[in-house]
């Protein structure tokens, strides 16, 4: 929908048989407007080949990431499918979240173990290269503290 609230429920074969006329609703499915706007993403998504700048985006993001954070102890595994990117490290790490913040780099931890990103399909390379150079920075840091059990990281 690009930003406009639309909803719709795609359904085939045995699972379209349970849905009848009038047994699923949704608040913002069918109107007009939605459906026009939620067309012409779909549009754009094809002309401009977004599927296959999405899949290049995030592999090379993967790809930096994997080179930056090769050998970094607590780091299990920098994992993705197209611009959805998780780093999974060995411990809780919600406190990168105030830490990326505090840089201007917007994370989400998931997991209590998983560093998620969802990066702009707008991405300059340059911000791309500054992205992947920030947050292996911060993740390196971030291991390089002691864990919460009062290990040596």
């Amino acid at each position: 929908g690009n930003g406009v609230p639309i909803g719709a429920c795609l359904a085939a074969g045995a699972a379209s048989e349970l849905f009848g006329p009038g047994n699923h609703g949704s608040t913002f499915g069918g109107n007009p407007l939605m459906c026009r706007v939620a067309h012409t993403v779909l549009e754009v998504i094809e002309r401009d080949n977004l599927l296959e700048r999405a899949a290049e985006l995030g592999l090379r993001i993967q790809e930096g990431l994997r080179a930056r954070l090769h050998g970094v102890a607590g780091v299990l595994e920098v994992r993705g499918l197209g611009l959805m990117i998780g780093v999974q490290l060995d411990r809780p790490c919600g406190k990168l979240v105030e830490m990326a913040l505090k840089q201007g780099l917007l994370i989400n931890v998931t997991a209590d173990s998983v560093i998620r990103l969802l990066p702009a399909l707008v991405m300059t390379d340059a911000q791309t290269e500054s992205l992947i150079e920030q947050l292996a920075g911060l993740v390196i840091e971030f291991l390089a503290q002691p864990s919460v059990s009062g290990n040596p990281a």
